[in-house]
Order: C-alpha cells, then structure tokens, then sequence
C-alpha cells in the first residue's frame, strides 16, 4: 500500500490530507446530528408544561439553551414569550439563524474536499503523462520500463482523487439533507410552543400561571 501512495508522487500529499479531513468531518458530523442529541423528544412539550404549571424559571431557560440546538430555540421563545408576536418572531428567526449556521458546521468544507480531490487526481494525470512523453522525447519507446513510474504515477493519482471525492460528495448530500430535516422539524415544533402559548395567554385567568 505505501508503495502505491509513493509511486503517486507528491500530490499524493493533498490527496491523502483531504482524505484525513473528510474522514474526521464525516465522522464528528455524523455524531452531532443524530436526531436525539439535535431535538430531544418531548422537550416542546416539557416546556409548555413548565409554563402552564407557572414553574418556569431563568434557570430552566439557561438549560434548555445549553441543552441542544433545538433547546436554544425553545429558549428563545420562552425568553420572548411576553413580546408581541412580531417581535417574537423577529427574535426567534435571528436565534433560528444562529443554529442553522451551527448544523451546518464544516459541511462547506466537505463539499469543497469532494469538489477539489478529483482535481487534484486530474493534475496528477496530467503531470504523469508529461513525464511519460518527456522520457519518450529522450530515450524513444523501446524501453517500455522507463514509461512506467509515469503511467503508474497519472493512474494512482486519478484513482485516490475519486477514491476521496465520491464518499465526500455522498456524504454532503446526506448530512446536508438530514440539517435541512432537522431544521424542518425544529419550526415546526417551534411554531407549534408559539401557537400553543398564545392559547395559553389568551385563556381566562392564565395570566398568571402564564408569567
């Protein structure tokens, strides 16, 4: 194996560090966007109910925002809870912002590795085959041995770049649709506390338990 990575030459260097990365990215990704650790089932629910039963604390608040991605939602909507539903909206979609852009961590920098790693694998290609008709200029092609460490040099090359490119580009596909579900899922449970607390509000007598 170390003597096919050799005989791909120097760009075999950028090839394989792409590789490290996409590997780590893949990995650290495909942890932090499992659905429990994003939206924890029943959190919306468990913070209406802080609400209606009038236990709602700022301390309840802080650990629904250190919690997950979602609990920084739903903390936002509790935090604005009293404002008109404008500017709760407002406050909710900066906050909406802030956790989309964090799920969506590293995963440009995915795409450009799947991007740029079947470049590199053409450039090595290209450097393989100058080698190749360099030496046929000076030594003709009787000797067929000499045109091997250039072919074998252009053919590795191509290969560890589509080797690195197709998993990472399958892999961007992927985690990118699963941040556009989880941020799906997200509104819709947000929408749903907001719409769940306005009833509340609007109720007689639950002012109160309401603040």
């Amino acid at each position: 194996m170390l003597e096919i990575v050799r005989s791909g030459g120097w760009l075999m260097v950028p090839i394989l560090l792409c590789s490290v990365t996409a590997m780590a990215i893949i990995v650290e990704r495909l942890w932090s966007l499992q659905r429990g650790r994003v939206v924890p089932a029943d959190l919306a629910a468990r913070a209406l109910e802080w609400v209606r039963s009038g236990a709602l604390t700022e301390e309840q608040i802080q650990g629904l925002r250190e919690g997950s991605p979602f609990g920084r939602i739903l903390a936002a909507v509790l935090a604005s809870r009293h404002l008109d539903r404008e500017m709760m909206k407002e406050y909710i979609e900066e906050v909406g912002r802030h956790v989309a852009h964090e799920l969506d961590r590293y995963l440009n920098t995915l795409g450009t590795i799947a991007a740029i790693a079947p470049l590199l694998g053409l450039l090595g290609t290209v450097i393989g085959m100058i080698k190749v008709f360099a030496m046929i200029t000076a030594q003709g092609v009787g000797e067929p041995r000499f045109l091997a460490g250039g072919i074998s040099e252009a053919l590795v090359t191509t290969a560890a770049g589509l080797t690195v490119a197709i998993p990472s580009l399958l892999f961007h596909r992927v985690l990118r649709g699963r941040v556009d579900e989880l941020v799906v899922t997200m509104e819709r449970e947000a929408l749903r506390l907001v719409g769940a607390l306005e009833r509340l509000r609007s109720e007689p007598d639950a002012e109160e338990g309401y603040r």
